[in-house]
């Protein structure tokens, strides 16, 4: 499979995570977040998803976005899967609800 392809492949199923989050955190207040234990683990399952999906992109098509914050991306999963406990809620919210926007904004025309 030429990197084209690979590299539509894994965009579009980021694309379909960015979307979910947005429907989902559409209107829900940080204290919200903060109380509702199922959304912050399927908002941080897709946070992860995002970043495992993101990391089988070509480095070239990587380069080539550089807009995008790919190591923010890459260390919020580490910071989710390997700090689970001690994950902070406010980072996590902000990120869903500030940051997931725009770089879908950077991905949708692709």
């Amino acid at each position: 499979m030429d990197n084209v392809k690979f590299d539509s492949y894994y965009i579009d199923k980021i694309k379909a995570d960015l979307l979910f989050i947005d429907r989902n955190m559409m209107g829900v207040t940080k204290a919200e977040f903060e109380e509702n234990e199922i959304l912050q683990d399927s908002m941080m399952f897709r946070l992860i998803q995002i970043s495992e999906n993101a990391r089988k992109l070509s480095d070239d098509f990587r380069t080539t976005k550089s807009d995008i914050p790919w190591g923010d991306i890459f260390g919020l999963r580490n910071k989710i899967v390997h700090d689970y406990g001690q994950v902070d809620l406010k980072i996590v919210y902000e990120t869903l609800v500030y940051d997931i926007p725009d770089v879908y904004e950077m991905l949708k025309e692709l």
